[in-house]
C-alpha cells in the first residue's frame, strides 16, 4: 500500500499532470464562455432575423402526462436547446483549430532554424590536439 502511495505522489507531482489539470480547466471555463456567446449573443439576433424565433424555446411537445399532485408535465424535445449545443460544438472547434494551426505554424519555424554552429576551437585548443594526436600515433 506504501509503494502505491508513493507511486501515486510522484504520478500526481509530474509536470504533465498539472499542465493536464490546467488545461482541462481552461477548456471547462473556455466552454462556459463560448456557450454564453452562442445563447446570449449569437443566437438572440439569428432569432430574431428569422421571424423572432427564440432557438431555446423551440420544442416539440410529444404528450402531457399527469402528476401524482395533480399537476400537467409537457413532455417535449427541445430541438432548439440541440441547435444551440451544436453551433457551440461549431464555434469551439473553428477556435481550437486555428490554436492547433498557429501552434503547428510555430513548431515548423522552431524547426526550421538551422542548428547554431559550435564554435571553432581556438588556436591553442587546435595545437593541442595535434600534440596529443602525435603522442598518441609514438
Amino acid at each position: 500500500m506504501k509503494d502505491l502511495i508513493q507511486e501515486f505522489k510522484k504520478f500526481v507531482s509530474r509536470g504533465n499532470v498539472i499542465e493536464l489539470a490546467v488545461g482541462l480547466i481552461m477548456a471547462t471555463y473556455f466552454g462556459a464562455i463560448v456557450k454564453s456567446f452562442v445563447n446570449d449573443i449569437i443566437m438572440p439576433p439569428v432569432g430574431y432575423a428569422i421571424a423572432g424565433v427564440d432557438f431555446a424555446e423551440l420544442k416539440l411537445k410529444i404528450a402531457d402526462r399527469v402528476l401524482a399532485d395533480g399537476t400537467i408535465e409537457t413532455i417535449t424535445i427541445n430541438y432548439g436547446a440541440f441547435i444551440n449545443t451544436i453551433i457551440t460544438f461549431v464555434i469551439v472547434s473553428a477556435a481550437i483549430f486555428m490554436v492547433v494551426k498557429g501552434y503547428n505554424e510555430f513548431m515548423k519555424k522552431e524547426e526550421a532554424k538551422p542548428e547554431p554552429k559550435p564554435a571553432e576551437p581556438s588556436k591553442e585548443e587546435v595545437l593541442l590536439t595535434e600534440i596529443r594526436d602525435l603522442l598518441k600515433n609514438q
